[in-house]
C-alpha cells in the first residue's frame, strides 16, 4: 500500500451525459473504459469497485447508451463509455453512440488512460484495433483486458494472451494486454495497479493540482 493507492470501493455515480458538454468540468484525471457492447465492461467496473450495481449490467448488450461518470476521489474519475459494435440496435442509436464516443476521445483533455475490454474469445476486432491505435496516436496509454477469461481453459487463455501481446507490438505504443475475469477476479490486481498509477497526483499537471 502506498499513499497513492485509491479505494475503488468508494467510487460513486456522478452523472450520465449524452455528450461531453453535459459532463463535469474537464479537469483532474479521467480513465475511460471502452469496449464492444458484449465485452463485459459493466461487470469489470463492478468488480473493480466491489459494487454489484455501480455500472448497470444486462443480458441484453448495448444498455450503456450514455457516458456514465463515476468519481473515485476528488478530481479522479472513471468513465464508462457507450458500448460499440453491437448490431441489434437501431442504426440511429448506433450513430449517436459512436458520435458521443468519438467526441469524448478526441476532445476530453483530462483523459489520461484508456481501458479497452475485449472478450478473450473474440479479441482485437477491427473496432478494438481502431480504438487502440487512436489512443496510441494521441499518446494515451492503453490497458487492454481480455475479459471472460474463465470461459477458456488455462492453455487456451495463455495462448490467446501471447498472440494478442505479439499483435499489439504493431501499435508501437504504450499498450499492455492482460487476461481478466470478473467471476474469478483474475487480472484485478493488475487493473488496480495500473489505474492507481494513471490516477496518481504525479500525473496531474501543476496547474491542476490543489
Amino acid at each position: 500500500m502506498t499513499e497513492d493507492t485509491l479505494n475503488f470501493s468508494q467510487a460513486h455515480f456522478i452523472t450520465s451525459a449524452p455528450t461531453i458538454r453535459a459532463m463535469p468540468a474537464d479537469e483532474g484525471i479521467e480513465i475511460a473504459f471502452a469496449g464492444r457492447s458484449n465485452a463485459g465492461k459493466s461487470s469489470a467496473l463492478n468488480t473493480l469497485t466491489r459494487q454489484k450495481n455501480l455500472a448497470r449490467t444486462s443480458k441484453t448488450p448495448g444498455r450503456t447508451q450514455l457516458i456514465n461518470v463515476f468519481e473515485v476521489a476528488p478530481h479522479k474519475r472513471l468513465i464508462d463509455l457507450p458500448g460499440y459494435g453491437f448490431a441489434k440496435v437501431p442504426e440511429q442509436m448506433k450513430i449517436q453512440w459512436q458520435e458521443a464516443l468519438s467526441e469524448y476521445l478526441q476532445h476530453r483533455e483530462s483523459l489520461r488512460g484508456l481501458v479497452v475490454l475485449m472478450d478473450i474469445r473474440h479479441p482485437l476486432r477491427d473496432l478494438d484495433q481502431y480504438l487502440i491505435q487512436w489512443a496510441v496516436d494521441c499518446n494515451i496509454p492503453v490497458l487492454a483486458l481480455l475479459t471472460k477469461a474463465d470461459k477458456l481453459k488455462q492453455g487456451a487463455r495463455k495462448s490467446t494472451l501471447l498472440k494478442c501481446r505479439e499483435a499489439a507490438l504493431a501499435f508501437c505504443g504504450d499498450v499492455q494486454i492482460e487476461v481478466f475475469s470478473a467471476l474469478k477476479k483474475t487480472g484485478l490486481p493488475v487493473l488496480e495497479q495500473t489505474l492507481n498509477h494513471w490516477l496518481s497526483e504525479a500525473n496531474i499537471p501543476p496547474t491542476e493540482q490543489v
